[in-house]
């Protein structure tokens, strides 16, 4: 048996996929309900919100952007902090590629499944991903996603401020999650640390979002070794 057929005979299936990102996609929801709460603050329109939960599907990146909205900044400014944000995509991207199937453009969409939750989840520990794994687990944190942002976004008032029920919490602990999910390979371990170390640093004298981009920067090294 070839090692492609090998890495394709142990691949998840999607339903397991989707089992595994029940309590991430759980966590999720309520956190996309508190950004329908802010985004409505902000004064952004449901339609406008949900729109933005739809195809961002980023709650980094999003909350930036909204933050930005609040205080008075331009929509251009609110783009370009999204964008920044979520350009820690593009190392998890490079490490991911070589285990999906197909041309640079199949690959491409596939990627687009990419989520925090799910690239952790679809690790093995060995550098190569579960592709299933990550396409489940991604789908059912996008329908919670935007059906928590619907909730938020169009009964927020009904729900109330989102620090006073405790909301604010779930997203510290949602990464706390992947922290140790990832403790079983000493090798993403390290490379966490290496992150947060550089976050650390940067985070009393880099501009919002910078921090998290260039700690981003931390899981090439993974990637460098394996290819090695």
């Amino acid at each position: 048996m070839s090692v492609r057929s090998e890495r394709q005979a142990r691949e998840s299936t999607l339903l397991e996929g989707v089992r595994a990102g029940i309590p991430f996609a759980i966590a999720g929801g309520l956190l996309a309900a508190s950004f329908g709460v802010v985004a409505q603050e902000a004064g952004l329109s449901p339609v406008a919100a949900i729109a933005m939960s739809a195809i961002v599907f980023a709650g980094s990146a999003q909350f930036a952007a909204v933050a930005i909205i609040d205080e008075g900044g331009t929509v251009g400014a609110a783009v370009a902090a999204a964008a920044l944000m979520n350009s820690r995509f593009l190392p998890m991207g490079v490490a991911l590629g070589p285990s999906l199937p197909g041309g640079a453009l199949r690959r491409a969409a596939q990627g687009q499944a990419v989520v925090d939750a799910s690239w952790a989840l679809a690790s093995r520990g060995d550098g190569t991903f579960d592709r299933m794994m990550l396409l489940g687990s991604s789908a059912i944190q996008y329908v919670t996603w935007t059906t928590g942002t619907v909730l938020g976004a169009i009964w927020g008032e009904k729900l109330g401020d989102p620090e006073r029920l405790g909301l604010d919490a779930i997203y510290p602990a949602f990464f706390l999650a992947l922290l140790l999910i990832e403790m079983k390979s000493r090798r993403a371990l390290g490379v966490a640390a290496l992150g947060a170390l550089i976050a650390l640093v940067l985070i009393p004298v880099a501009p919002a979002g910078v921090p998290v981009l260039v700690a981003s920067l931390a899981s090439l090294v993974g990637l460098h070794r394996r290819m090695r």
